[in-house]
């Protein structure tokens, strides 16, 4: 089974891994929300620290 998979570079939607204006395409759909989340932690301080390097925070 295939899925519906979106371009990064024009986003345009795609069946296949590479994209005809030669973007890759990923998954459209944000990843599965879970309150067990063990590694949320992580991705958090992990935006912080990029956001502190942007000087956005």
């Amino acid at each position: 089974m295939k899925h519906i998979l979106k371009c990064v570079k024009c986003a345009n939607y795609t069946l296949n891994s590479q994209c005809s204006c030669g973007g890759v395409a990923s998954t459209p759909r944000p990843a599965k929300f879970s309150p067990e989340d063990n590694y949320g932690r992580y991705r958090r301080l992990a935006k912080a620290a990029a956001l502190k390097e942007r000087g956005l925070l």
